[in-house]
């Protein structure tokens, strides 16, 4: 088992930056690949971005790509998001997840999800 635990959501305005966290603990952190999903409220989650095992290869869902950057600390236990270029749209929850066996890029792949954090955006 593993426990992921979301943090560095908040308000910024349109065009600013914000670097969300996710931390994992239990079971081996490099037995899971890694991803963000957000979510608003009435509507089904979206994926976001995910990483391999090792941060090898990364994917980026077409809404995102080219402004945020995924990547992993294995060391460290903790998969990270830099989200720049912010736009009103960006406006979800973020939601950490894990997968054992495949790199989630849907959110029923994921094993694991944590709790969630607010990306505010503002215009």
């Amino acid at each position: 088992q593993v426990q992921l635990g979301e943090s560095g959501g908040g308000l910024v305005q349109a065009g600013g930056s914000l670097r969300l966290s996710c931390a994992a603990s239990g079971r081996t952190f490099s037995s899971y690949a890694m991803g963000w999903f957000r979510q608003v409220p009435g509507k089904e989650r979206e994926f976001v971005a995910a990483i391999t095992w090792t941060g090898g290869t990364t994917y980026y869902g077409d809404s995102v790509k080219g402004r945020f950057i995924i990547s992993r600390d294995n060391g460290q236990n903790t998969v990270f998001l830099q989200m720049n270029s912010l736009k009103p749209e960006d406006t979800a929850i973020y939601y950490c997840a894990a997968t054992r066996n495949k790199v989630p890029r849907k959110t029923d792949d994921s094993d694991y999800w944590g709790q969630g954090t607010q990306v505010t955006v503002s215009s």
